[in-house]
């Protein structure tokens, strides 16, 4: 982890002094361009771990029914989950790969950030030196709305109030945590979330047109098949 959070810590630096050579040195900018590369380069986990989440949403409705069928006899309601699994070509674990992969890589940023030694002025925007907590709390308050935008985005239709709860209490929690976090780390978990959210935003997208051509196409066959 230290490894990561030390290259981390020289990307930033690196990109700096490109700010600087341009006449605009600027460690907040230098973070959020770091941010932008690393959501990009990491866009096919995201993607991954996106659709996948949404193919178990999908099933979810007949998962429950097999759970209400089978729910006196585990081990036909798991022969049944399997066949589902399989039918409809979805992995249960597939979303948690991506996620595994990219946790450390998440841990690394952390900690490279928040330790991170500002050799210069570390003014940006508002906000004096971004080595400090934000004085006026717009960051804490921007990590908190992003981070519910991004958790409602993602969060697939439920019933369960455990996951209600969460979508509250952890937007909650990331803006109390960040009034005392520095002010760099708090600007680049909010990149990262504007990140996630414009991403998760375009593949949804896609994925009703691509859902509606399907329909058109049912559609005109259904039509043909009728003549």
């Amino acid at each position: 982890m230290e490894f990561l959070s030390s290259f981390v810590q020289q990307v930033v630096s690196a990109i700096y002094e490109a700010t600087r050579m341009i006449g605009e040195p600027s460690y907040g900018l230098a973070i959020i361009i770091m941010t932008i590369l690393i959501k990009l380069l990491l866009y096919p986990l995201t993607k991954r771990q996106i659709a996948s989440t949404k193919a178990m949403s999908r099933i979810q409705p007949r998962m429950k029914e097999l759970q209400m069928r089978y729910r006196d006899d585990k081990m036909k309601l798991n022969e049944e989950l399997s066949k589902l699994y399989k039918k409809e070509g979805v992995n249960p674990l597939a979303g948690c790969l991506p996620l595994v992969i990219q946790m450390p890589i998440m841990i690394g940023i952390f900690y490279g950030i928040r330790d991170f030694n500002y050799e210069g002025p570390s003014s940006f925007l508002w906000m004096q030196s971004i080595g400090q907590p934000d004085p006026y709390y717009i960051l804490p308050i921007l990590s908190a709305l992003t981070t519910y935008i991004q958790s409602r985005q993602s969060m697939p239709p439920s019933d369960n109030p455990t996951g209600k709860v969460m979508l509250y209490f952890m937007p909650l929690f990331i803006g109390y945590i960040s009034l005392k976090f520095p002010a760099g780390l708090v600007l680049y978990w909010v990149v990262m979330n504007l990140m996630q959210i414009g991403q998760q935003f375009f593949m949804d997208r896609a994925d009703k047109k691509a859902q509606k051509s399907r329909q058109c196409q049912a559609a005109r066959r259904h039509g043909y098949e009728s003549h």
